[in-house]
């Protein structure tokens, strides 16, 4: 209700692919098979780890909530693309955008400080390894579980409020769902103040998270190489690499997209990189992780 009488325009109209729309069978089809094997494989990995004992361990249990992660944050926005790549320009109520956009973010920014948690249970378990179960107890996990959902929901609902309380002076969104982005385009008169939120807010959902992974992993290379053997340092290389993979994808593509100033955004750029951390990462998180983790390849087996 708050959010409905904050302006005149009660819908918006999401133009998606309509430049490529000769594509748009070849794109549903695709995407949709994507979307299908996201699910698949996440639920795979999720089903593995809760089944078997020997996977009931910090670093596996963090695992489990980014693979779920990955399937809430993926269906907040493929619905919206399939039907726009089915009927063409989509309009959708100012209502459901900004739930869209609210829950693209809670889910985004909940994943970037998991992916910190997962760093940090990393670096307990390589640097600290007497104390490891200690530290990370399964109160700490589920703390640091809570506390990525506290700042994916303060994040959502501090961007959405303040976006959709801003005067908007159109209702066409170059964007096949309700990114922050096209909608700034939106924003009548002087939209600095409005560039400003963004770049905050991003630095502190995107880069601090980074910033802490980047310090962890600097004191696990730094423990590695002091490690007496070259099959300890291969053993504990190969626990960290699948992890730093999945981060470099996923903060690679998010940074480049909101870390950077206004007047350098082009919509097609911009589609093509949402589809990147919204719809390849999750479906190849899975994949790095059962291609590249003997223990997960061994349930897989079983």
């Amino acid at each position: 209700m708050i959010l409905g009488n904050l302006s005149g325009l009660s819908e918006f109209r999401l133009l998606g692919f309509s430049g490529i729309s000769h594509l748009h069978p070849l794109l549903f089809v695709v995407l949709l098979s994507l979307y299908i094997l996201t699910l698949m494989a996440n639920t795979v990995i999720a089903f593995i780890i809760n089944s078997d004992n020997t996977l009931h361990t910090p670093m596996y249990f963090f695992l489990t909530q980014l693979s779920c992660l990955d399937i809430c944050y993926l269906s907040v926005i493929i619905p919206t693309i399939l039907e726009n790549l089915m009927v063409g320009t989509v309009s959708i109520s100012r209502t459901r955008c900004a739930m869209q956009m609210f829950f693209f973010l809670f889910f985004g920014v909940a994943e970037c400080f998991l992916l910190a948690a997962m760093s940090l249970d990393r670096y307990f378990a390589i640097c600290y390894p007497l104390h490891y179960t200690i530290i990370m107890s399964s109160r700490v996990c589920r703390s640091l579980v809570f506390g990525a959902y506290i700042c994916g929901t303060a994040v959502g609902l501090i961007h959405t409020l303040i976006t959709f309380s801003s005067p908007l002076c159109g209702s066409a969104i170059d964007h096949f769902f309700c990114e922050i982005q096209p909608l700034l385009d939106l924003l009548c008169g002087n939209t600095f103040p409005s560039e400003i939120q963004v770049i905050v807010v991003a630095v502190f959902a995107i880069l601090s998270p980074f910033l802490l992974i980047i310090y962890s992993y600097i004191r696990i290379i730094s423990t590695i190489l002091h490690m007496a053997s070259a099959e300890s340092q291969e053993k504990a290389f190969s626990t960290c690499s699948s992890h730093l993979l999945v981060v470099t994808l996923f903060y690679g593509t998010a940074g480049s997209m909101y870390l950077r100033p206004k007047y350098t955004y082009c919509a097609s750029v911009d589609k093509f990189l949402s589809l990147s951390y919204s719809v390849i990462t999750p479906l190849l998180n899975p994949i790095i992780y059962s291609l590249r983790n003997k223990e997960v390849k061994g349930a897989l087996k079983k």
